[in-house]
């Protein structure tokens, strides 16, 4: 026991992030990833219902699209996995917190509703792409396979403007 948490926690701290320090809470939350990965074919959060369906879940494959507000506002994600220094230093401590999902979600729709506008801004030759996963940019025509940074697949990018 400690190995699958030792080598997530290495791989996150490359990025930048923390984890969560309960060894055994993490491996099982890494556990159950792993059954929703077999299970679905990708890694939703195992504390979130997950459709079956990879497009109306990308928002809450791990690391989901909400993560950082949540450490921004908690100090540690939807499910704990991901943790800010203050909870690991034992300033804040970790409790629920609401999901943020259904809010996006509704929000999406009513997007989706004036999409219809072509917004162009200051004469860009192709849009520009945010992976959702770390924030990269790059302007190309459509968004690279796999990104740069963090790996995260294509459909984890969104166009940016």
């Amino acid at each position: 026991m400690g190995k699958a948490y030792d080598d997530f926690k290495k791989d996150t701290e490359k990025t930048g992030y923390r984890v969560n320090p309960d060894v055994e809470f993490v491996e099982m939350l890494l556990e159950n990833i792993q059954v929703n990965d077999d299970r679905y074919g990708y890694p939703a959060c195992p504390c979130r219902l997950a459709s079956g369906k990879r497009e109306k879940d990308l928002d809450i494959i791990c690391p989901c699209d909400y993560r950082d507000s949540d450490l921004d506002e908690y100090g540690f994600c939807f499910c704990a996995l991901y943790v800010s220094n203050d909870v690991i230093e034992n300033n804040k401590k970790i409790h629920s917190i609401p999901d943020r999902r259904m809010k996006a979600l509704k929000a999406k729709k009513e997007a989706e509703k004036h999409e219809t506008e072509q917004i162009t801004i200051g004469g860009l030759q192709y849009p520009v792409w945010r992976c959702k996963v770390c924030g990269y940019l790059c302007a190309r025509p459509e968004a690279p396979e796999i990104c740069p940074i963090c790996n995260a697949d294509k459909d984890r990018f969104e166009k940016f403007m």
